[in-house]
């Protein structure tokens, strides 16, 4: 399968609109429609979805997402020289692609959804964690979206699903952990893009799953900062700075004091955060 649409190749689109990709916007373009349609695919149904998508620059997964069956796509773009090729995406598909020309930070994603609604995007790399820990946080919870299809660089996917234990385990993977069920669904050579990053990519595909109503992500991100922020050292040392009585913290819980951070699971970080929060009155 070389093309999903009757459009012109992505190559085609990106020499003709002159789009060079910009670094100082994080862009790398997927110009490989066979894996964006993978992309689209590892999503799940579409049929009956909106599907939020930040960064489509020439639209190779905004193309992949409507031919697999979305019902609408909204594409964030804050690079003007972009809105000429989704605008061609946008007349091949009446009435199913919006863009909306905006700082993907600054958006109010919650107000745009409509229906049942997916998040699905190639992240500008270089605001991709502050978007997905945005996501994370929203409260109530589980939040307004079904589901996130994210591309990271391989390095923060496996942050994103890590296990205690593991090297990549830290606060990024108790938030994840906690709110989400996280797999990586594919990974993606450097050389499908353009220009490649330095780096290979991965696909996260999340879904959100209720979690303690008692305890809040504020709770949740001091406790990791703290226990991370010293992750050599063990709890008793790194959890000082909570400013309360560790020996009436960690004694309930089961915890010596000699543990270290990176060992604990997301139950005992949820029990950190509720007993911090009794302690504190």
């Amino acid at each position: 399968m070389s093309q999903i649409d009757t459009l012109p190749p992505l190559r085609e689109v990106i020499a003709e609109h002159g789009l060079r990709a910009k670094k100082e916007l994080g862009q790398n373009f997927l110009l490989d429609l066979n894996l964006t349609m993978r992309i689209a695919r590892a999503a799940g149904e579409l049929s009956d979805v909106t599907v939020i998508e930040v960064g489509p620059g020439p639209g190779g997964l905004t193309r992949a997402l409507l031919a697999a069956g979305a019902k609408k796509v909204i594409a964030i773009e804050r690079d003007e020289r972009t809105m000429p090729a989704l605008a061609q995406i946008a007349e091949a598909y009446p009435g199913r692609l919006e863009v909306v020309s905006d700082d993907a930070l600054a958006v109010d994603y919650q107000a745009l959804a409509k229906g049942r609604t997916k998040i699905v995007a190639n992240l500008p790399y270089n605001i991709a964690t502050p978007l997905l820990t945005g996501w994370l946080s929203e409260e109530p919870w589980p939040a307004w979206f079904e589901s996130l299809t994210l591309m990271f660089q391989k390095e923060v996917a496996d942050r994103i699903c890590a296990a205690p234990g593991d090297k990549a385990y830290g606060r990024l993977g108790v938030l994840s952990g906690w709110r989400t069920d996280a797999r990586i669904a594919l990974k993606v050579d450097r050389n499908a893009f353009t220009p490649p990053p330095k780096v290979t990519s991965a696909v996260v595909h999340m879904v959100p799953k209720p979690v303690e109503v008692d305890v809040t992500t504020r709770a949740m991100e001091e406790v990791t900062r703290y226990a991370f922020g010293q992750r050599r050292k063990m709890i008793r040392q790194s959890l000082k700075g909570l400013g309360v009585p560790l020996e009436a913290l960690l004694g309930p819980l089961g915890l010596t004091g000699e543990e270290r951070a990176e060992n604990l699971p997301v139950a005992t970080y949820v029990a950190l955060a509720r007993a911090v929060a009794a302690a504190r009155g």
